[in-house]
């Protein structure tokens, strides 16, 4: 399949709120949740004024002039927060365009982006049941921090 990762760009933005219900993790047999559960405190940290900060990096994937994906990273006090100098993940495929090698290809792209910017490290929070956790250690991602339901992970760019 022809993909093209590219730079997010300012029009695309409010397709953000999309890729973040997206990415929210539904185990098997467990209704997901109402999509306007994306206006959540916790949530909306993703999606805020994204682009207005000095931190803000979005990419997007995009087959035949379609936006299927989207990684956005920014400083921000979300579950995988390290600190104020790390940004943080967020991922998202469209769900017929998962287990492509698009999401792996998105992944590198930020990284490589974000080490070409003069981070040190970037971080994320994922489920430890999601099937993501695979990819993001095959990326460089490490476990550096767990709860009962989730892992911190941090990549040293």
């Amino acid at each position: 399949m022809d993909y093209m990762i590219r730079e997010i760009k300012k029009s695309e933005y409010p397709l953000l709120a999309d890729f973040l219900y997206e990415a929210i993790f539904v185990p098997d047999c467990v209704e997901p949740p109402p999509k306007s559960i994306i206006v959540s405190p916790e949530l909306q940290v993703y999606l805020e004024q994204f682009g207005e900060l000095k931190d803000d990096r979005g990419l997007v994937a995009e087959i035949g002039g379609n936006v299927v994906g989207a990684v956005w990273v920014r400083i921000m006090n979300d579950y995988g927060h390290i600190d104020n100098k790390t940004p943080s993940f967020a991922i998202s495929l469209y769900k017929e365009y998962r287990g492509l090698g698009i999401g792996t290809a998105m992944m590198r792209s930020m990284l490589s982006l974000l080490k070409d910017s003069g981070y040190g490290r970037a971080s994320l929070a994922v489920q430890k049941y999601n099937y993501a956790v695979k990819m993001y250690q095959n990326v460089g991602f490490e476990i550096v921090e767990e709860n009962s339901e989730e892992y911190i992970m941090v990549n040293m760019l």
